[in-house]
């Protein structure tokens, strides 16, 4: 469901947005900001995950990984 909003933006940004629509490149600001927005969350996303994978330690996960899964982990507890 979309919703309607008003932003403040600066106009050089505003500028460069309406470039975009006149190109083509996007039909209208709205759908030119919203993608922009998504592309910005799904990097900032991407950029998240590799952090966090950056913490895993390659030796512990490949043990776990060979340990074969849960079926018979109720039985260690």
């Amino acid at each position: 469901m979309q919703k309607k909003i008003a932003i403040t933006i600066d106009e050089n940004l505003l500028a460069e947005i309406d470039y975009l629509v006149e190109q083509k490149i996007y039909p209208n600001r709205s759908q030119a900001i919203a993608a922009n927005l998504e592309a910005n969350r799904n990097f900032l996303r991407r950029q998240r995950f590799e952090i966090e994978c950056a913490k895993l330690e390659p030796k512990e996960e490949q043990e776990f990984a060979e340990w074969g899964g849960f079926d018979d982990w109720m039985e260690e507890y």
